[in-house]
């Protein structure tokens, strides 16, 4: 007989583990309070543009089309991937502009502009951030590991001690094959895949940009939001039942099991295993209701940081802008501190700006600019909010910034705005006090681990998405959903769900 999964929630991590339990002939219904699935994988259709709401950046394909084969299929037939070039271009405030590129040759002009040697330093630190990648891939990755126990039974001591940077700071490590404050800046910026401060995350976070110049970075022909249609045919090829529109209230229990979910409705599911897309804090904390004693267990998972999200639609094309852009802080540390340690908001954030014409030009009307506009910001403090008002001020901020840098008159040309505050992530995708990355990477709360993808205290109930190992992020919470089926199918050989 089938055993019955469900899934809370249709964000990737959620998609990922109910593909991967169905093509091993688990029945799996998927519940999503949302009308569409894709949790923060969203998108927006406004007077002609189309914004992506949630993720811009595609990286390490392979983890996608990992899940497609799993399901017996090809990711090729469900969607189109384009590469991105250059990679990312970088302003600062004295009018420098970088660009990175995959390829070598135009990386190399374009560090030979900032000054002699620099090349040479990139290919050292390419080769160390190449070598953390390795070593954390065949292990915390495709392993799935969850703790520090398991990296001992796992690892060599060789790599532990010697091979993965684990002793300092990701700041640290940055600065010690960078000379040149730009790239320094550019490099330690890196972390911003998972939402965390390079001052304090692990030295080993400087895997990331491997995994760009490595793996490339891509773009999801006619919009990132064609990732999750793609994954609906794939779910709707393989039978997965999906219900969108139906808010999971309570997750039931008996005792060390969980026995299924209570829905908004008051209608309960039975289920023979729990898979929770939802946060792991606030899984607990609202749909467990889990005891003070037990959540303060959990406080080392702190909320990696939110974002103010714009999304600018202009009259007028800045030519100068890329598909991907960063325009930085003069005091990068000075930003980290005050985001991630102080949790106050930025008076000079750096800005990730996205336009997406230049790659795709359908997503604006002609003579027109999508522009996609994040800073970093903190998570909500419940005790202090932030207030609408302190959040249209930052706004005024960027803009500033904006029109300073390299974007004159920016705000004449805005004719659709479009604004999300950490209010607006928290209550669309429940997400803990609006982070948009899950779980913070912070070496002294965490070693950069997030929640295990097992509960400690209910055998059949499981997690997965960005507060849950290996973290936040498209590709790693897609990995996150296939490990997660890995563990159930390995406890199920075992005779450990109860």
């Amino acid at each position: 007989m089938q055993k019955k999964v469900i899934v809370i929630g249709a964000g990737l991590g959620g998609i990922a583990a109910a593909v991967s339990l169905a093509a091993e002939g688990f029945n799996v219904d998927v519940y999503e309070k949302n009308n569409q699935i894709g949790g923060k994988l969203n998108v927006l259709e406004k007077e002609g543009f189309g914004f992506d709401l949630g993720p811009s950046i595609f990286t390490l394909p392979h983890l996608f089309e990992r899940l497609f084969k799993r399901a017996g299929k090809k990711m090729e037939d469900y969607l189109t991937l384009q590469p991105v070039t250059p990679h990312w271009r970088n302003f600062f405030e004295d009018g420098t502009v970088v660009d990175l590129y995959k390829d070598e040759q135009k990386m190399k002009a374009e560090l030979d502009k900032l000054g002699v040697g620099l090349f040479e330093e990139f290919t050292k630190f390419r080769k160390y951030s190449a070598r953390q990648y390795d070593i954390v891939e065949k292990g915390y990755f495709d392993k799935g590991l969850d703790n520090t126990w398991e990296f001992i039974k796992f690892y060599p001591w060789i790599d532990l001690l010697w091979k993965l940077d684990s002793l300092g700071t990701m700041d640290k490590g940055v600065r010690k094959f960078f000379s040149n404050p730009y790239l320094i800046d550019i490099f330690n910026f890196f972390i911003k895949y998972v939402g965390s401060s390079a001052i304090q995350a692990p030295a080993f976070f400087n895997l990331m940009p491997h995994i760009q110049f490595e793996y490339d970075l891509w773009y999801v022909k006619d919009g990132m939001y064609n990732l999750a249609r793609g994954l609906k045919r794939l779910m709707d090829d393989l039978q997965i039942k999906i219900h969108l529109g139906s808010e999971v209230r309570r997750i039931e229990k008996s005792g060390s099991n969980v026995t299924g979910i209570r829905l908004e409705n008051g209608e309960t599911r039975k289920a023979d295993i729990v898979v929770s897309n939802m946060e792991v804090i606030p899984a607990y904390k609202e749909l467990l209701g889990e005891e003070d004693a037990f959540m303060k267990g959990l406080e080392k998972f702190e909320p990696a940081c939110s974002g103010l999200v714009l999304h600018l639609g202009t009259d007028k094309i800045y030519e100068n802008l890329a598909h991907h852009n960063f325009f930085f802080s003069q005091n990068q540390s000075e930003h980290f501190n005050t985001v991630f340690k102080e949790h106050k908001l930025p008076h000079d954030p750096t800005l990730y700006v996205v336009a997406p014409t230049r790659t795709d030009s359908s997503k604006a009307p002609a003579g027109c600019d999508n522009i996609k506009v994040l800073p970093h910001i903190p998570y909500i403090d419940d005790e202090n909010p932030y207030t609408e008002e302190d959040y249209r001020n930052l706004r005024n901020q960027v803009l500033d910034k904006l029109e300073r840098t390299a974007l004159p008159g920016l705000r004449e040309h805005i004719i659709v705005e479009d604004m999300w505050t950490p209010v607006d992530i928290q209550r669309n995708y429940f997400s803990n006090k609006g982070s948009v990355y899950g779980v913070v990477s912070d070496r002294e709360k965490n070693f950069g681990f997030k929640a295990p993808k097992q509960s400690s205290r209910y055998s059949n109930l499981y997690f997965t998405g960005g507060s849950v190992n290996p973290g936040g992020g498209m590709p790693m919470v897609v990995l996150c959903g296939q490990n997660v089926c890995d563990r159930i199918v390995r406890n199920e050989a075992k005779g450990l769900h109860g």
